[in-house]
Formats: C-alpha cells, structure tokens, sequence
C-alpha cells in the first residue's frame, strides 16, 4: 500500500467514523421543539423527464470510493463502493442506482449493516437503523460481486461496462454508470472520485483525474486515480486492458494519453495523439477560458460501441486503428468545457453539450484547415433535411440525434450573426467560466445571454431552439 493511499484510507475511515456521529446523534427528539422529527423515503427518481427512474432524491453525494479488483479470465469484478453523502431531508430510507446482475455481500451506513432490498430495473433501497437527520452527512459502503452487464438501448446505443478482448471499458452515457457500482446517477449531483483498481500484471489502468501511486504485490498490480473536480456520473471512465501510454505537460498541466496495443500498429502515433490533444487544449483554453480540471488526455481503443466520448479529463475515442483526428478531438476535447464542467440540469438540454462541441468542430476546421465557421454554417443549412423536433427538447430517444448537433451548432452560429463577433466570443468565454463546474439549463443560458449583450432575444432563441421548422436568417 503507498503512503498516499494510505492517507486517503485513513481521511476516508476518519470521515465515515465521524459522519456516524453526526447522523445518529438521538433522532428520537428535537430540541427546538420538542417534537420528535418526521422521517420520510427519498424519491425513487431525481426528476428528469427523459429518465424518470434515473438519480433519487433525499440527498446530495459529495464523493465516490470504487475499490474494485478485475479478472479477466472470468470478466468478474469484486467490488466496494463507499459513498459520502449529505441528507437533504429527514430520511427514513433512500435509494441508489444499481442494476444488473451483481450480488451485494454487504452493506453498511456509518460503519453499521443496513438492511436493503433491490426493485425494479435499477433501485437499491436501503433503510437505516435510524433515520438520518436533513443536513447530516453519512457514508454508504456496498459490498458486491459479479460479471457486469452493459446496457444496450435500441435508440441510444450501448453504455456502462463494455467487456473487451484484454479488459473492459466502462462508458456510462447516459445511463450506463449503474451496470458497475451504485451510484445516484442524475447529471444534477456531481461528485469527486477515487477508483482504486487491481488487475493481473500486464493490463493497465486509466481513468479520470490523475494518478496515484501504482503498486505490485503477488502478481497483481493496484493502480490508483483520482477526480478531484465535481462530475457527473455519466462522464465517469474506466479503461482496463494492454494499453501503450504517453505523458508529457503543458504549462504544468499534466497529459496522459493511451492507443490499445491491439490497434497501436503505427510507429509514432502515441505521440501524435499526445501533442494533438495538448494543442487542441491550449488554443481551446484560449476561446473558452482556462481548463476546467487537473489533466488532460485522451484513449483510442478498440470497444466497439461506435462513437467516442467526451468522458471528463480524458475521452474515450472507440476506433479500430490508431489514426489520429484533430476535427473528432476537438469535438470531444470542446465538451470539457460543454457538457463536462458545465452540465445540463435535464438531458432536453442536451444541445448545450453537443452544440457547442459541434461548433468547437467548425472553429478547428477553420483555425488549422482553412474551413471558414460561415461554410460550415451555410453547408449544415442548405443541407439539413429534417427539421422536424425541437432543438431544446428533442425527446428521449433523440438526445444523440443531428437535431442536437448540428442544428444546435447552427443556433450558435444564427447568434453569432445577431449580436456580433465581440460580444458573441464574450459569450464563448464567459459562460463556463461563470458556471464552471455547476449545473446549467437552456433558459440559464438564454438569461445569460440578454444580460451580456442587453438585449431582449427571446423571439430569436424560440425561433432556433423551441419551435420545429426551418428559421429563416
């Protein structure tokens, strides 16, 4: 065990030890009243229209502690998630996400066995000895085992644990998260996060944040990470198998990037992947404001589920060779910004993650191919052929559509023509920098917007945004 882990143990023991004072210091009385406190069941539901069942209600999470060990000879994993938390009212029991086939062996509030029952698709309710005051902070600790199941939704495609030919790769949007740890999965509570992970010698690890110590002990090797900014379970990643990795920095800014070995069949490409995604964030930075998290990086692999993902600090590009493209890096590296550090409320708000990100397309093409943002506009324009749907309320099985990517790229672009370049690259840059690392909304933004440039433009943002058909320029 390293000497940092070893700390971080022991914060983590010292938290639970203490969060279990304060979470079962006598609910039997109020003495502001003297009545004793009505406890009642947290939501089954965090109140997406999209995904009703996603997230629960009653509390906040602060931080996640996946210690897991994989093998893959059998593709089981064995598990313990420690869960730090703050109750947001006067709780009887609450629920977690968490869903598939892996059996819990344990679980405890505060160090105490809770009794738990699982229900539906993906509801782990757990009661308490005693209920949990609002305002106090406890720890939930879940034991489990199993071979996790990825998701794979006819309109939405595959996500969460996704098993590979050396490992496996956990991608968890949208509701992916819950196929291998329980988690309050809504967008609308961020959390920090550890995963600790032990794997035969031989495989890698990689992860989001940055790492800790890697040590080795009887033929296995623990590797350590860390997230230290909030994130949203959906952008959370886990990459096991045989992995070539590449580190530099840039301007202190740590960069770590892998290709699979298994497509890593280009000398040279490492490299590339490497500077492309250092300078892709530094002229990003330039446009949207100073990097939101403590490293960068990227991972080109083979997984095989057809699309690759802006997960926070380090995306995940799904390919079958090591090529490496500046235009998909600066999609998914523009999401740390949109989407990442700042995250939609509601997934009907999704443009604001995959528009942006689009349009972060149209300013590299036109930076380092030559490709004016205009061109790009007027191509997706003329050539768009639907424009059935709502681009801020696409509906659930849409999300991932051309009615949130381009079209909201061009509803950035129809804004940029209304207020001007000045203000409009104001907005470009003050915006996640006002709301860095918090939860945003359509109408957030719109507000946002009218108050930087003093202007009323509620009719031009129904027109692009909350009405179908084509609006005219």
């Amino acid at each position: 065990m390293g000497r940092a882990d070893h700390r971080h143990r022991l914060l983590l023991i010292s938290c639970v030890a203490t969060l279990g004072l304060l979470a079962t210091a006598n609910p039997a009385a109020n003495a502001a009243t003297g009545r004793a406190p009505q406890f009642s069941p947290g939501a089954a539901g965090a109140g997406d229209p999209y995904f009703p069942d996603m997230g629960n209600g009653g509390y906040d999470v602060s931080h996640y502690d996946i210690r897991l060990a994989f093998d893959p000879k059998t593709k089981a994993i064995n598990a313990t998630t420690t869960i730090l938390a703050r109750a947001t009212q006067n709780l009887s029991r609450f629920d977690l996400d968490f869903q598939g086939p892996l059996k819990i062996s344990k679980l405890s509030i505060n160090g105490r066995s809770a009794s738990f029952t699982r229900s539906g698709a993906q509801e782990l309710v757990i009661t308490p000895a005693h209920g949990l005051r609002r305002g106090s902070r406890f720890a939930v600790s879940v034991t489990y085992a199993g071979v996790p199941q990825k998701i794979d939704d006819p309109a939405l495609g595959i996500s969460g644990w996704v098993a590979t030919k050396d490992g496996a790769v956990a991608l968890n949007q949208p509701i992916g998260a819950a196929t291998y740890y329980p988690v309050n999965d809504t967008t609308d509570d961020k959390a920090t996060y550890s995963q600790t992970v032990t794997v035969p010698t031989g495989l890698n690890v990689l992860a989001n944040g940055e790492p800790g110590p890697t040590t080795k002990h009887a033929g296995q090797t623990t590797f350590r990470w860390h997230m230290n900014q909030p994130m949203a379970s959906e952008l959370a990643m886990l990459a096991i198998g045989k992995y070539n990795v590449t580190r530099s920095v840039m301007a202190g800014l740590p960069n770590i990037t892998a290709i699979g070995q298994s497509i890593d069949t280009v000398a040279g490409q490492g490299k590339v992947l490497n500077q492309t995604t250092a300078r892709i964030i530094q002229w990003e930075s330039s446009v949207y404001g100073r990097y939101p998290f403590g490293s960068t990086g990227g991972i080109i692999a083979d997984v095989g589920v057809h699309y690759a993902l802006e997960t926070q600090g380090r995306p995940v590009y799904d390919q079958r060779t090591s090529k490496v493209s500046g235009d998909l890096l600066s999609h998914e590296l523009g999401h740390q910004w949109f989407g990442d550090s700042l995250t939609p409320v509601h997934w009907s708000d999704i443009w604001l993650n995959e528009g942006f990100a689009t349009y972060s397309q149209w300013l590299y093409q036109e930076k380092f191919n030559g490709v004016p943002v205009k061109q790009s506009f007027t191509e997706a324009y003329n050539g768009e052929k639907d424009w059935t749907g709502k681009v801020a309320d696409p509906g659930r099985d849409q999300i991932f559509d051309d009615l949130v990517y381009s079209r909201g790229a061009m509803t950035l672009q129809a804004l940029r023509l209304k207020i001007g370049d000045r203000a409009f690259f104001q907005v470009l840059n003050q915006w996640p920098t006002t709301y860095r690392h918090g939860n945003v909304s359509t109408q957030t933004f719109i507000r946002f917007v009218e108050r930087l440039t003093h202007r009323d433009l509620g009719a031009f943002f129904h027109s692009w945004l909350y009405q179908a058909g084509k609006p005219t320029l």
